[in-house]
């Protein structure tokens, strides 16, 4: 599996969601941010689909 759906898995996985990351303070933000990030592009992707579906 190409290690970018690979992440994209973990990310979307909520139990991974809400786990405490290791390492330094910017590597934990870094992290949060990416996993918002990556939540909201899913959500648009889905509106999207979902919009082009009802026309």
């Amino acid at each position: 599996m190409n290690p970018f759906f690979k992440k994209i898995k973990h990310y979307i996985n909520p139990l991974n969601l809400l786990r405490k990351e290791e390492g330094d303070s910017y590597l934990k933000t870094m992290h949060s941010i990416n996993k918002i990030s990556m939540l909201m592009f899913l959500i648009c992707v889905v509106v999207l689909v979902v919009r082009a579906l009802n026309r």
